[in-house]
């Protein structure tokens, strides 16, 4: 008998009529045969082995840059529930105008199923997800930005406990794009893009779209939230969320060096995006990180806004839409250094400054949050750790 993955597999195949079906394992062979493929395709670019080991640069279509929020729907049964922010689309009416896109969208390609984990693996906090998709760029994205593989099947087992994920690239046609969430059914479907956060459908599908609706029915929270543990010179450290909305800092902020490092304050780095959060049974308010790694805006990063990330990104990043150097480095506006001689822009151009910037605005660096030198040492810890304050934070044009 069939489980209730294999059981919504089976449906999505007969939706999307790839030509064959691949489970995928989270192993690092994998991983590498998403990058060869990726490679072959002529997108994806490997970057200098000696100074950015096990990084590759990836090239997205031009017109696959960022969120497409207006093509964003919340399909819940009463439009109220979709939140006065939010697009909504009625739930039949999207599945069958949106069905007709994906029905033989993956022809003439591998329909990969990514079972992922969001969060700690033996978290009680943690969410099991499943993606199939046409992509093998999410693949690699995701076996970074989650606990994917068999890891997750182990937790998951016949249970009918995980949020399915259908994405397909479609034909990138953006008058053909749309990402849609079934709160009811706690289902994402995604087709037409292969940018992250309408790919990824770990990130901001599930783990803030979905998962609120989860958290509001279980007793939860999920917000969009960094998580920073800030260590005073007894070594003690008080854990807090601080809640700004996107490109406001947040990365920065959450792996800040601290001035006041020689006098033993350090800044730990336990998320920089999305909080998941509940009360255990101490009473206290606990929090965990539910990615595994750093989906974060290249430009502007550098050494003085934020060292380290900088030291994360030199080995096993996938960068997207940075422009590439010469010497087969990535580089972007706001690194820290001049635009080098023989720079390539995020289009695979000369870079000519008089149009343009050279990387793209949104250009990305994927990355094993692991890999950051101010990763808490609780950022994985089952439990989480308790909040003792929140941050609120935005931008305005003026003071």
């Amino acid at each position: 008998m069939a489980t209730p993955l294999q059981s919504w597999v089976e449906e999505a195949a007969r939706l999307t009529k790839p030509d064959r079906v691949v489970y995928c394992d989270g192993s690092a062979a994998e991983y590498r045969r998403m990058v060869d493929l990726l490679l072959g395709a002529g997108d994806t670019f490997t970057l200098n082995e000696k100074t950015y080991p096990n990084c590759h640069l990836h090239r997205s279509s031009v017109n696959d840059v960022a969120r497409t929020e207006h093509l964003t729907f919340i399909c819940a049964r009463d439009k109220e529930e979709a939140g006065p922010t939010n697009n909504w689309m009625d739930p039949g009416a999207a599945k069958h105008k949106v069905g007709a896109l994906f029905d033989g969208a993956m022809r003439g390609r591998t329909m990969y199923v990514v079972p992922y984990i969001m969060g700690p693996v033996n978290s009680p906090i943690s969410k099991v997800g499943v993606e199939a998709t046409d992509s093998p760029y999410v693949v690699a994205s995701m076996r970074i930005m989650s606990r994917m593989g068999e890891v997750a099947m182990d937790r998951l087992g016949p249970s009918n406990e995980f949020v399915p994920g259908l994405h397909s690239l479609g034909d990138l046609d953006p008058t053909r794009r749309y990402i849609l969430h079934f709160p009811e059914e706690k289902l994402i479907w995604s087709i037409g893009s292969g940018y992250g956060g309408n790919a990824l459908l770990g990130k901001k599908c599930f783990a803030l779209r979905i998962a609120s609706v989860m958290a509001r029915e279980q007793g939860w929270m999920a917000e969009h939230m960094l998580i920073l543990g800030l260590e005073s010179p007894g070594g003690k450290v008080t854990y807090m969320g601080a809640a700004f909305p996107s490109a406001c800092g947040k990365t920065n902020l959450a792996m800040m060096v601290s001035a006041l490092e020689n006098q033993g304050y350090r800044v730990w780095t336990v998320g920089d995006d999305i909080a998941w959060m509940k009360i255990l049974e101490d009473g206290y308010l606990h929090a965990i990180n539910p990615e595994a790694g750093f989906f974060g805006v290249a430009p502007g990063t550098g050494m003085l806004t934020n060292p380290n990330v900088m030291g994360a990104v030199r080995k096993n990043t996938l960068f997207t839409n940075t422009a590439l150097t010469a010497e087969r480095e990535p580089w972007w506006e706001g690194i820290g250094s001049e635009p080098p001689a023989g720079l390539t822009n995020w289009k695979g151009e000369r870079w000519d400054s008089s149009k343009g910037p050279a990387a793209h605005p949104n250009a990305r660096y994927t990355v094993p949050a692991k890999q950051s030198p101010s990763i808490s040492p609780q950022w994985e810890a089952p439990e989480g750790v308790p909040i003792s304050a929140f941050i609120f934070g935005g931008r305005r044009a003026r003071v």
